[in-house]
């Protein structure tokens, strides 16, 4: 074991070849055994080397097997050091999606309202069921999902993408899924780096600890991402990818402006940075470019039905750079061999039949609805809105902190999101709460809450320390 007064040079001798090895294992031995604990410090490659008769790269190539393994960890400046080898407890990691109970005023998600579309959706099972095309047996493949690629590629606005076919379309269980595969075949190394927004959807967190990539916020203003912020943040920590919500950005509703887009989009193609465009929450048209027409060769989009349709189906889709969705299929049939051939069948119905234009058109007329009477009984606080987002940003008052304010809205049965919950680990927060407008089903419980939000933001009384 290599501890400070341990012989153990003979078993290494005795290693031949395969030197670096046995070296690796009698430092694994260490740390099983207790005696090399995290945080215990290694000597350096070259004075365990003189010590051991070996050369330096033997000693370098067994603590880089460590280091890949996760036993050790390597710290600039610093030395090798022993990595912490248990994992973070699990009531640490939120949930990404709340069950809706019909009965509480549950502010939180950002959901898609009930328009009626399950009954459409039921009309489509109905016609699959009767189609008899006895597919719903066997793998879906490349083939058979082809009919579901091309009713998405033509539900897409192809002058906002750039101009989209089948062949560009790879298909996922919602959005998270797609971003996580467009991560998968962007990112490289032992230690990649993801570039997002500074206040990002908790999911973003959830995809960077599944891979074991730092996340890196970036600050944002009213147009979006600060231009030089980014280029700073390359400079300082690398990074391969930008990872962001352009055109609805969670929490804060803000849209990335034209202008900057077109700015950041430059910054990418100078640095090489792959950019991934999650456009989940997007529901309205819009007349600004995606980053897939900007940058063809090195942007992807990320979408959805889940906001538009129904996030029961759990279908998302990617529009891949050009040359580049073979290699994206390759990672989505690793993952998971390819979405249910049933759920691409129905929705190719919905696509195809307009069931799904017609949901879409009702979706966008509630959540404005929504939004509205929102804005009608909270307008008077510091609120940010868009009539096209599903969620509206409450800056507090003076008096209050949001996690107080959360707090005394739970004891009136109102159930809120801190902006704190969208901040990265290392990150700081806004004092402001984000509320979802289509999560009550009933509208008396709805206007209700707000009311009684209204109330509690005019009278913080002794609830905070001011």
């Amino acid at each position: 074991m290599i501890v400070s007064g341990t012989k153990w040079d003979e078993a290494l001798k005795r290693a031949g070849k395969s030197k670096y090895k046995a070296l690796a294992a009698a430092i694994r031995e260490g740390i099983s055994s207790g005696q090399m604990p995290a945080g215990h410090r290694l000597p350096t490659v070259r004075d365990l080397a003189h010590k051991a008769g070996m050369t330096p790269g033997t000693v370098a190539r067994a603590y880089t097997l460590l280091t890949e393994e996760g036993r050790l960890i390597a710290e600039v400046g610093r030395g090798t050091f022993v990595a912490k080898t248990h994992l973070p407890p699990r009531a640490d990691v939120e949930p990404l999606i709340n069950h809706p109970i019909d009965t509480n005023a549950d502010f939180r998600s950002s959901r898609v309202p009930d328009v009626g579309q399950g009954v459409l959706i039921d009309q489509a099972f109905v016609r699959l069921g009767q189609s008899h095309r006895r597919r719903h047996i066997n793998y879906p493949t490349q083939e058979t999902d082809r009919e579901a690629r091309t009713a998405t590629a033509a539900w897409l606005d192809q002058d906002r993408l750039g101009g989209v076919t089948a062949d560009d379309v790879i298909l996922g269980n919602g959005a998270q899924n797609c971003c996580l595969l467009a991560l998968q075949a962007v990112l490289r190394g032992n230690n990649p780096v993801i570039l997002t927004e500074e206040l990002s959807y908790p999911g973003v967190r959830h995809a960077g600890r599944l891979l074991r990539a730092q996340i890196v916020g970036l600050p944002i203003d009213n147009e979006g991402i600060i231009p030089e912020a980014f280029e700073q943040a390359y400079r300082a920590h690398g990074g391969q990818v930008l990872l962001t919500a352009a055109e609805v950005h969670s929490p804060t509703t803000i849209q990335t402006s034209l202008e900057r887009k077109r700015v950041l989009a430059s910054i990418a193609r100078k640095l090489g940075i792959t950019i991934i465009e999650d456009d989940c929450h997007t529901t309205a048209p819009t007349d600004i470019p995606s980053y897939r027409a900007m940058l063809p060769d090195q942007a992807y989009f990320v979408a959805s039905l889940t906001k538009t349709i129904s996030g029961a189906l759990r279908f998302g889709y990617v529009v891949a750079p050009t040359h580049e969705a073979k290699i994206l299929r390759q990672v989505a049939q690793s993952s998971f061999y390819g979405v249910a051939q049933p759920i691409l069948d129905v929705c190719t119905d919905l696509l195809t039949s307009g069931a799904a234009v017609e949901i879409r058109a009702r979706v966008v007329a509630e959540t404005r609805r929504r939004v509205r009477l929102a804005v009608n009984r909270l307008g008077a606080w510091n609120l940010r809105w868009r009539e096209d987002a599903p969620f509206v940003f409450l800056q507090m008052p003076v008096g209050w902190r949001a996690s107080s304010f959360a707090m005394a809205c739970e004891k009136k049965g109102i159930l809120v999101k801190p902006a704190d919950e969208f901040a990265l680990p290392d990150g700081l927060a806004p004092n402001a709460v984000r509320l979802g407008v289509n999560t009550c089903v009933n509208e008396d419980l709805f206007l209700g809450a707000l009311d009684d939000m209204n109330t509690l933001l005019g009278n913080p009384h002794s609830l905070v320390d001011n």
